[in-house]
């Protein structure tokens, strides 16, 4: 399992939204009769059509070399540098494939596997300490494409980028914040680094921590061509390097592919790698696909179109498109579905005080009013209306994979509009004569719900929200801003009042989002980066994180992590909405031997090659 990206969701423009809500709103055919109505043999049926393929550990058959693979992305990158990417889906999806990662997670086996270095833990325990040392596979170059130029990747490499880029709190990398431990006397530690040889390198930890090698999976960049920058014009030089307007054919890769054209708004172009490290039983690199061609299609229906005309290899189908597809199969194409997805867009309210002095300050940081969201979330009609019975919710905060999911903790606050009513008039919001919300103080309740229009999915849940509020006579404003404007929102300005959004990552491991969880980090949604707690139930969550952490007895970790996901299902921080089913799309002049799809690793076509 790779680090992943921050942010899973990109925005459109406002005319779309537009568009979109002043046309035949969908919410107004369903009744509740209709959704006990539901009949969900018509799901098993349409599942039987689709085809059931998940990756159980099974070997890779060697293929052969040859062909173009034609996919699509929504968004032009903002550039090809590793730093930005951090804070950008667009950019990090094009240099993910020309960078690698240390390990990777099988989570079928639920261990850790070398990728481009061998671990070894080392824990002393005299002093409580450890030391993870890695040691580099002895064939990775930074190559630069049609050259013979090749810069050998060292442990220089590493602790570079660990010191100086993710490691610099100018840099602003999320990387940052996994550098450090709190300890049990309340200090902070950090994981530090040092150099044994060119290969070798070791991660120092102030306290024996249960999964060392977590915090430990990084990618990095080459350091002959960001330690200059730095040295000459500090974070602002290092952040410009590889911008779009450079010669993407400039850019060294170790990954499996070489970048060798960008035009904005039309298309992004790759080629193979013939030096990358992974090979097949015959000692051929992937990919085996020589060419990758990716056009760059902000509408999605479009891409459903290029899809089923076979001009893209590749898609990602919406709930709307399963019977579509599945009626127009002419026999060029295969639809893989997998169980629900372990993760969850999710709606969240900000509590940051530098909105104090807005009445939805005093709304959003008391839970009961949260709690009462979340009974006004009706998750069944989503499901139905929007997903097409095809998802469900999301009810806790671990997914089943992860050791310590708990069945029985689950969210207690669901549809109940009347439980609702309660929980507001309990912190003095009650309906006036003519139904709508107020406070205490006489101010109507009405507040801002931003969301990005990247999908019809968000658009339509959003909608579902806003009337099903409206009912209680509470105001939703939807609001359809810039990708752009988003990010700075969220790391900047923090002026927005609630949002849907979705972080990337599955959450296999408890302590995964340190970021997130902890209150000093930069992704703590509701109110990032705070000096200390600002409540007792996130210092308690704090607690809890670190000693969870560095807890390696199983009994007591459990304790530790159930009374964490209990904390935060009762402050509802973060309401989670549903786990889709996923389906996908591929075009049979693949063969499909080395292919699968399952709710874990997502599609596996590393090893894909032509019939």
């Amino acid at each position: 399992m790779k680090k992943v990206s921050i942010i899973s969701i990109v925005f459109c423009i406002l005319i779309v939204f537009c568009i979109i809500f002043t046309s035949c709103p969908k919410h107004d055919e369903y009744t509740s009769d209709w959704f006990e109505g539901f009949d969900s043999r018509g799901l098993e049926e349409l599942l039987a059509k689709t085809t059931t393929k998940p990756w159980t550990g099974q070997e890779f058959q060697a293929g052969k070399i040859g062909g173009t693979w034609n996919t699509a992305m929504i968004d032009d990158p903002k550039s090809f540098n590793i730093l930005v990417a951090e804070q950008d889906s667009s950019t990090k999806l094009i240099v993910s494939r020309m960078i690698d990662y240390l390990m990777d997670y099988d989570a079928v086996a639920r261990q850790w596997k070398p990728r481009i270095a061998s671990p070894q833990i080392i824990i002393n325990e005299s002093n409580n300490t450890m030391q993870v040392v890695f040691t580099l596979r002895d064939d990775l170059y930074w190559s630069y494409y049609n050259s013979n130029r090749k810069v050998k990747v060292t442990s220089d490499d590493v602790i570079f980028w660990y010191n100086e880029i993710e490691g610099d709190p100018v840099m602003e990398s999320s990387g940052y914040y996994g550098q450090f431990i709190n300890l049990p006397d309340g200090s902070e530690g950090r994981i530090t680094i040092s150099k044994i040889d060119e290969l070798r390198f070791a991660f120092h930890f102030p306290i024996v921590l249960a999964e060392p090698l977590l915090a430990l999976n990084m990618d990095f960049g080459p350091r002959h061509i960001y330690e200059p920058a730095k040295r000459s014009g500090g974070a602002e030089a290092v952040r410009n390097l590889h911008n779009i307007s450079v010669n993407p054919q400039t850019i060294p890769s170790m990954g499996e592919w070489f970048l060798v054209e960008y035009t904005p708004g039309q298309r992004i172009v790759y080629k193979r790698n013939p030096d990358y490290w992974r090979k097949d039983s015959n000692d051929i690199s992937i990919p085996y696909r020589e060419e990758m061609i990716i056009r760059i299609i902000p509408d999605e229906t479009t891409r459903s179109y290029l899809f089923l005309e076979g001009n893209i290899d590749t898609y990602s189908l919406r709930p709307e498109d399963i019977n579509p597809f599945l009626e127009k199969d002419d026999g060029t194409f295969t639809i893989f579905n997998s169980e629900g997805s372990l993760s969850s867009n999710f709606w969240t309210f900000n509590q940051n005080p530098i909105n104090s002095d807005k009445p939805q300050y005093e709304w959003f940081t008391k839970k009961e009013f949260r709690q009462a969201m979340s009974c006004l979330l009706h998750r069944e009609r989503i499901n139905i209306q929007v997903y097409r019975g095809l998802a469900q919710p999301m009810l806790y905060i671990f997914p089943e994979p992860n050791p310590y999911y708990n069945p029985a903790i689950t969210l207690q606050y669901l549809f109940d509009t009347r439980r609702a009513i309660n929980l507001l008039s309990s912190i003095g919001i009650k309906r006036d004569s003519s139904g709508i919300m107020r406070d205490d103080k006489g101010r109507q309740i009405e507040f801002d719900l931003t969301i990005g229009s990247d999908r019809t999915i968000i658009q339509d849940t959003a909608s579902i929200i806003m009337d099903e509020l409206s009912k209680v006579g509470i105001k939703v404003n939807i609001r359809v801003i810039s990708f752009q404007l988003q990010v700075q929102q969220i790391f900047e300005t923090y002026e927005w009042d609630s949002m849907i959004i979705g972080l990337s990552g599955s959450g296999i491991f408890p302590s995964q989002g340190s970021n997130t969880w902890r209150s000093s980090g930069n992704l703590h949604m509701w109110y990032p980066n705070q000096p200390s707690p600002a409540t007792e139930w996130e210092a308690r969550i704090d607690y809890l994180y670190n000693e969870g952490l560095y807890t390696l007895d199983k009994t007591k970790a459990k304790e530790i992590w159930d009374e964490f996901q209990s904390i935060l299902l009762e402050q509802c921080p973060l309401i989670y909405l549903m786990r889709p089913r996923s389906f996908w799309g591929l075009n049979n002049r693949w063969d499909f031997s080395n292919v699968y799809f399952d709710n874990i690793n997502n599609n596996l076509i590393d090893f894909i090659y032509l019939k």
